[in-house]
Formats: C-alpha cells, sequence, structure tokens
C-alpha cells in the first residue's frame, strides 16, 4: 500500500504554534523562550493568550538555552524557539552542558531548517544541526515530514522527559495521506510504501518527494520501499536492517550528507549488514539563492532520487 499525498503545500510552523498553545490552556508548565524570534516562530497569539509564559532574551541564543534550563530545572517545560541555524550554532556549548550532559527537560525548536532561509545565503543554511547535535547521546532528534507529524511531535515532546531537538520545516510540504488510527512514536519508523526492488528511508521536507520518487520508479515496475524515518535519534535499527535486505538504499535529507540521517544509517549498515547505499543531501557549504534553487541543485528533487535509486540498484547488480 502506498500512502497519498495531499496536492495543498502547508507551512509546519503554523502546526507547531497552534499546538503549543492548545497544550498551554490545559498544562501550566509549558512555557516558550524566543530569542527576538516571536514572529518566525508563529508565536504572537502564544504570547497574547499567555504573556507571562512567553520569555524573549533578544538575540542571545546562548542565553536562551541557559534561560530554557532553569525554567525546566524549576518545573516548566520550555520550548525553545528559535531559527536552526543560530539555535545550533551559536548554543552548541550550552546544548551540550546545560541540556545533555545534565539530562534537561527542554525542547529545542529549530525553526525554518535545511535552506528555508535561501535567499538570506550560506550564514542562514542550517545544514549542520542534526550533526552537531547527533553527537551528543541522549538529545532525542526528531525531524517531522508535515502538519500532523509536526503536531503530534510537539505532543510527545511535552509527554517525554528529557532534552530534545525538533525541527521545524519553513519550507511549505503536503499532508501524507495517512490511515486513520496512525500514532507517532518517538524512535519507531514509519513505512508509507512498501517495496523489496530498493529502499528510500528519508525525514522532514524529502519524505514527500522521496514518495513522488518512488511514484515515478513504479511507472518503470519498480517497488521502492519509502521510510520515513522521523526520528534521527534514537534511529529505527530494526528498520534500517529491514531496508538493507532490498541490497539498495538511499537517504535523502535536507541537511549536509555528513552527520545527519544518512551517516546514522551508514553506521548502523557498515557494522551490521553492509549493503549498496548512497547519501542524498548537500555536499558543502551551498550558495545564496531560492530553497527550491538550491534543492535543485544538490539533486532533492523526485527524479534525483529516483535517479540516485537507479545508480544504487546498478551497483547492486553489478552493472
Amino acid at each position: 500500500m502506498a500512502t497519498a499525498l495531499s496536492t495543498d503545500l502547508h507551512d509546519c510552523r503554523t502546526a507547531y504554534s497552534e499546538t503549543l498553545e492548545a497544550l498551554a490552556e490545559t498544562d501550566e508548565r509549558i512555557v516558550a523562550v524566543v530569542n527576538d524570534s516571536v514572529g518566525s516562530s508563529k508565536l504572537g497569539g502564544f504570547g497574547k493568550r499567555f504573556p507571562e509564559r512567553l520569555v524573549n532574551v533578544g538575540i542571545a541564543e546562548q542565553n536562551m538555552v541557559g534561560v530554557g534550563a532553569g525554567l525546566a530545572n524549576g518545573g516548566k517545560v520550555p520550548f525553545v524557539s528559535g531559527a536552526a541555524c543560530f539555535l545550533s550554532a551559536r548554543a552548541l556549548e550550552q546544548v551540550k552542558a546545560d541540556l545533555a550532559y545534565s539530562n534537561t527537560n527542554v525542547k529545542l525548536c529549530g525553526m525554518s531548517s535545511g535552506v528555508a532561509y535561501g535567499e538570506l545565503g550560506p550564514t542562514h543554511h542550517s545544514i549542520e544541526d542534526m550533526g552537531w547535535f547527533r553527537l551528543l547521546t541522549n538529545l532525542t532528534i526528531i525531524v517531522p515530514s508535515d502538519r500532523w507529524e509536526t503536531r503530534e511531535a510537539i505532543k510527545a515532546a511535552v509527554s517525554n522527559e528529557g532534552p530534545m531537538f525538533i525541527r521545524v520545516s519553513r519550507m511549505p510540504v503536503p499532508d501524507l495521506g495517512r490511515p486513520d488510527g496512525s500514532k507517532f512514536r518517538i524512535g519507531v519508523s514509519e513505512e508509507l510504501r512498501a517495496g523489496n526492488d530498493a529502499a528510500i528511508i528519508a525525514c522532514g521536507t524529502m519524505v514527500s518527494r522521496a514518495l513522488e520518487a518512488a511514484q515515478v520508479m513504479a511507472a518503470e515496475g519498480i517497488d521502492v520501499r519509502v521510510i520515513n524515518m522521523a526520528t534521527v535519534n534514537p534511529l529505527d535499527h530494526d528498520a534500517v536492517l529491514a531496508a538493507a535486505g532490498t541490497g539498495a538504499v538511499v537517504t535523502v535529507e535536507e541537511h549536509s550528507v555528513r552527520g545527519g540521517l544518512g551517516g546514522a544509517v551508514a553506521e548502523v549498515l557498515s557494522t551490521e549488514r553492509p549493503c549498496h547505499m548512497r547519501i542524498l543531501g548537500f555536499e558543502g557549504f551551498q550558495p545564496t539563492g531560492t530553497a527550491e534553487f538550491l534543492l535543485e541543485r544538490a539533486g532533492l528533487t523526485a527524479e534525483g532520487i529516483a535517479g540516485a535509486v537507479r545508480a544504487v540498484m546498478a551497483a547492486r547488480d553489478g552493472k
């Protein structure tokens, strides 16, 4: 069975802010901490409804993480929200020492991740964040694929103790047509399309494109499995090993090819079940340009993904 895609596109930041506001109605522990990023985090409504529970520290990301840690130690559930590029790079030491090392219950929400700020250039591209944060073993990393998964990830963040990083997309994506009763579980992947000829493992904005690539290949008589690996840490090892059974695995992410989802999958396969694979993402620093231009340049399109699958299958088959 294959998952259907909607034709409408949506900004997942809205799902984030609406969900946080709804949860805050009944849970007084929830607070938001921002770095002059109320607008970019779409938390204006939250601030109007709960002005005493929105802390704006200004452009001071290191302080923002420290304030979040203090609030958590006081019994609150802080959602520390800011542009992913600055939240991850500027405050990395505080995330390491104040959150991960201390196992503090702070939820980092990286807005406009990947190359969503394309026209603002390399300083605003957030394509290293997962690689940096994945080194912090107990920091859960979640990369939602659409509005539903964003909502469910925020709910899970409140009910699960410990530090988390949730990568929230700004670039509009379609809703994935999930069956009724679908459940989001941290550390458990989601098979969106069955197939044994090859497997695509994707996260975030690339999941819908992976499904489109599988549809392209289905027209060629090739059945490609599509796995939504929303939780990058902890990784669903069982799903990765099962995908290796196809002998041809392609990972796709709006991130550097070093250290992110592809790196995590490669670590499992190289040590437990080696097979032919390819990591799709950004090779290094990217130029200034629209998000769509940058994605096309890196081959992060349905046809580009399909081409990578064909190449890995050919290598597997010795062609």
